[in-house]
């Protein structure tokens, strides 16, 4: 049986690590938050997960710097992540162009909405409210079941 590793930063309002709590139940693997692994442990993984909630176009920095500690990752991976105004096609890229620098097989991605009510969206109650909706969890629990299967 492959294993199954997910690797996650959520900041706050919990909507990323919802999804990952979701994903790695469905997928039957292990679920850590970037700050509480440590790198040594990702060689013991057939697949890893990446993701976190979109900061200014790109993932969370703590997880940015945590795929630059990594020498090599010759791993299945995939991306994730839950945003509100970036674009799936830019929001990914950063950590796209990184795993595959580490020689990572990027198998996937998925990204949902997330709410917000950070800085400006603030003054106006926040945006993407309610989300990760209903749609958004079984959207993600179909990826991480095709997901499983390519492991």
């Amino acid at each position: 049986m492959k294993k199954i590793l997910i690797v996650y930063e959520s900041v706050h309002k919990g909507n990323t690590e919802k999804i990952a709590e979701i994903m790695g139940e469905h997928m039957g693997g292990d679920v850590f938050r970037v700050d509480d692994i440590d790198i040594s442990i990702l060689q013991d993984y057939d697949i890893i997960g990446f993701g976190s909630g979109i900061y200014f176009g790109k993932h969370h920095k703590s997880l940015l710097e945590f795929i630059d500690d990594i020498e090599k990752l010759e791993k299945k991976t995939f991306i994730f992540s839950t945003r509100s105004i970036t674009p799936l096609r830019i929001a990914h890229r950063t950590l796209r162009r990184k795993l595959i620098e580490k020689d990572a097989s990027i198998i996937g991605e998925f990204s949902c909405k997330g709410e917000n009510e950070v800085g400006p969206f603030k003054l106006f109650g926040g945006i993407c409210r309610g989300r990760p909706n209903k749609e958004d969890i079984e959207r993600a629990i179909s990826f991480a079941e095709k997901t499983k299967k390519l492991a």
